[in-house]
């Protein structure tokens, strides 16, 4: 399968991502992608299979990804300080891939009846949820 990885600013949310899946689901393929390099180099360090930065880049792997993964600000257009262009946002919302969003609260989106939890446990059930999409399609 390939794993699609989508952050952006400093890229941590998708460094712990990149670094769980990899010692979960080894033999699959983590694609990472962030809106800048910062973002994409943690993604990298942290066991990215491959990388990429930028808008194209996001539109390109969201065609061959099996399952995408990331903050929820990656479906919405101007999201993550505007590092999300509606081009990335509608790549990723039109992908045939499974969506798995993790719900970060911020000041102008908020999802409500998504209990406020921390950093890592939103990205600890992100990576189960991404185990789950793995085992039904094994």
């Amino acid at each position: 399968m390939n794993i699609l990885v989508i952050d952006a600013q400093g890229g941590g949310i998708g460094r712990q991502l990149v670094a769980s899946l990899k010692e979960h689901c080894p033999d699959h393929t983590i694609y990472a992608v962030g809106t800048n390099s910062a973002a994409t180099s943690a993604m990298l360090k942290a066991g990215a299979d491959q990388a990429a930065t930028g808008e194209n880049s996001v539109v390109t792997a969201c065609r061959r990804a099996d399952v995408i993964v990331g903050p929820v600000g990656i479906v919405i257009a101007d999201a993550m300080l505007g590092e999300i262009t509606p081009k990335m946002a509608k790549a990723v919302g039109q992908s045939d891939a499974k969506l798995i969003l993790i719900p970060f609260r911020h000041a102008s989106h908020v999802i409500v009846g998504i209990p406020d939890y921390n950093v890592g446990r939103l990205v600890e059930a992100a990576v189960q949820e991404v185990l789950q999409a793995v085992e039904r399609n094994a």
